[in-house]
């Protein structure tokens, strides 16, 4: 009878997978034999497996210049990382090596450029794509890289009072964006974003703020949906109504270049994951050209600003099961030696799902169980997969350890856990591996990049 874990993975999904592998009954992640860490740091554990950045990268580069090789597209493609997914000196380090722009989204990010631009990883003539509402202080950061030779700064309006609060700091003519309001999903509670400027405003906000103004030179119009990259009717009538409006402003302004079509591409977040990327790029090739042609105006380059595309599947989190509670006839809980709202704060404020797998005794009969952290908050449990409604695990037994890992964290949870700071009941910000390939040798190389948080830290932020 097929009972044990590994044969629940294997008539579930296609297993193994190009990330994932069983030897021996224990898990390797990206061939990082995921036991070996854990003997080495010990759980509660974040790793960050920093080849999957640069691949991500590479990846999306050859999808879209595939794209517009098959068509004759003649504009270029220029890949930003989405800074506010992970702000980690590590990240953005393994992003530069990858010849890419940025994405700003509030004033220290703009301090992060200048270090990095003073260490050499960044260079003066490298986009960066300003984005966000723009408070005086991140005005006041923009217009210093402007006035400090950074060549190719956009700030892209959010609304139509950031031109006036720009214009009153700048000393050099500015290439600026527009960021479009688009429309929302029906189930939004509201129906246009509250990011941009509206459609029908766009035309005329330009000819009368921009056009003649010698201080500025619109070069992008910025388009975003919220839900992503989907091959759905929303998606592609909100593209092609931002293409559409690119068209017309183009025809008033020939020094608008560029067409940002945002963030998005979804990452895996189960293990029956399908996304035709290479569909989705040739089709969003496809629709912009066509629509351009039609209207009888230049095909822009295009700019895309991928965040946890570029670093989610880089992360994982391993825990021990601790402890297993009956609380009754049907509920099992298996406790975790930490807590999701602290650790996966996603899990919980969103309801997001990642992939979560056993990390050893993958020869064992399976059970149902529901997961519980350690807080005694209600709301720090994770019950069902992204694929089933149910979480399934080996069977606990009290003289065997039993660890899991929870895949594809690496955008996000930092910053809105509070990366540093105060956790929830006090609980301790797990350690934190780095994980890369020596490029010489092929081998596995770990790093501590912060210890486990120690109760020092803690009382000294709360002042005692």
């Amino acid at each position: 009878m097929k009972n044990k874990y590994i044969d629940l993975i294997e008539q579930t999904f296609e297993f193994p997978q190009p990330e994932f592998e069983v030897v021996d009954n224990e898990l390797y992640f990206h061939k990082v034999p995921l036991m070996d860490i854990i003997k080495q740091y010990g759980t509660p554990l974040k790793i960050s497996y920093l080849p999957k950045i640069s691949s991500q990268i590479q990846r999306a580069k050859r999808l879209f210049n595939v794209a517009m090789a098959k068509v004759d597209y003649q504009g270029d493609y220029h890949y930003c990382y989405c800074t506010k997914s992970s702000h980690f000196s590590f990240v953005l380090e393994e992003v530069l090596k990858n010849e890419v722009h940025l994405e700003t989204s509030s004033a220290f990010d703009i301090n992060i450029i200048e270090d990095l631009a003073e260490r050499g990883l960044f260079n003066k003539d490298r986009y960066i794509i300003c984005n966000g509402f723009k408070r005086p202080m991140y005005i006041e950061n923009i217009v210093h890289l402007v006035n400090n030779g950074f060549t190719n700064v956009i700030p892209v309006l959010d609304n139509i009072f950031e031109l006036e609060k720009i214009e009153t700091e700048i000393q050099h003519k500015v290439k600026l964006g527009i960021r479009i309001a688009s429309e929302e999903e029906p189930k939004f509670d509201f129906y246009t974003s509250r990011l941009g400027i509206r459609y029908n405003d766009i035309v005329p906000y330009f000819l009368e703020k921009i056009k003649d103004n010698p201080k500025f030179e619109l070069k992008m119009l910025h388009f975003f949906i919220n839900t992503g990259i989907k091959d759905k009717a929303y998606y592609w009538n909100e593209l092609t109504k931002s293409v559409q409006v690119y068209c017309d402003l183009k025809k008033l302004c020939p020094e608008l270049t560029a067409l940002n079509i945002g963030g998005g591409l979804p990452i895996k977040n189960s293990l029956e994951f399908v996304y035709d990327y290479e569909y989705m790029a040739e089709e969003i090739i496809a629709q912009i050209q066509s629509i351009c042609e039609r209207n009888e105006v230049p095909e822009p380059d295009i700019f895309t600003e991928f965040g946890s595309f570029t670093v989610g599947e880089s992360g994982a989190v391993l825990y021990s099961i601790i402890d297993q509670k009956r609380q009754n006839d049907r509920e099992i809980w298996n406790m975790i030696d930490s807590s999701f709202m602290n650790t996966l704060p996603d899990t919980w404020a969103i309801n997001q799902k990642f992939i979560l797998l056993a990390i050893n005794n993958w020869d064992v009969e399976y059970e149902r169980v529901f997961l519980g952290g350690l807080t005694c908050d209600s709301e720090d449990f994770y019950n069902a997969e992204e694929h089933s409604n149910a979480v399934y695990l080996p069977r606990f037994n009290q003289s065997e350890p039993q660890y899991i890992g929870m895949f594809h964290t690496g955008a996000y949870q930092e910053a809105i856990g509070g990366y540093g700071g105060i956790q929830h009941c006090l609980i301790p910000a797990p350690k934190h591996v780095l994980i890369d390939l020596d490029e010489e040798t092929d081998e596995i190389t770990t790093k501590l990049w912060s210890k486990e948080q120690s109760f020092k830290s803690m009382l000294k932020i709360l002042g005692y």
